[in-house]
């Protein structure tokens, strides 16, 4: 593998993990959101990971590692949050209103993950980094 390769892999996991970051940032910024423009509450959004293969030419191990690439983001579809308010504009005949299916402590350990996994691959490139540049104190003699 050369250096920059596993550069360019620790690069694509900042690219998932910032995009993980955002939907995170969009799923608490509309805990609370009862109306949207499909109709009824915000649904929460997850982020669906996949492996990047390449295939390895001349190599008895088929394919080699690429990175990640973010394959789908889907909602979630656990029921909604219901809660008594019958002064509520968006309240049903019941007087129940429909949030959306946020749990705040899993979206805060999600985030805890994801910041996680991107200090990881910051640490990956910053070691690939540190590297190249004793490589090149090498060639100064």
């Amino acid at each position: 593998m050369r250096l920059f390769n596993s550069l360019a892999i620790s690069a694509t996991g900042l690219t998932a993990e910032r995009l993980r970051m955002d939907l995170i940032s969009s799923n608490i910024a509309n805990i609370n959101t009862t109306r949207t423009a499909e109709g009824g509450p915000y649904r929460r959004k997850v982020a669906v990971f996949a492996e990047q293969l390449e295939q390895a030419l001349g190599s008895r191990q088929g394919y080699r590692g690429k990175g990640v690439q973010v394959a789908a983001i889907v909602q979630d579809n656990s029921p909604d949050k219901l809660v008594y308010d019958p002064s509520h504009p968006d309240a049903d005949p019941q007087g129940y209103v429909h949030l959306p299916n946020i749990n705040i402590v899993t979206e805060m350990v999600d985030l805890i993950t994801a910041t996680r996994s991107y200090e990881a691959n910051v640490t990956v490139l910053n070691a690939g980094k540190a590297m190249a540049m004793k490589a090149l104190e090498i060639g100064r003699g």
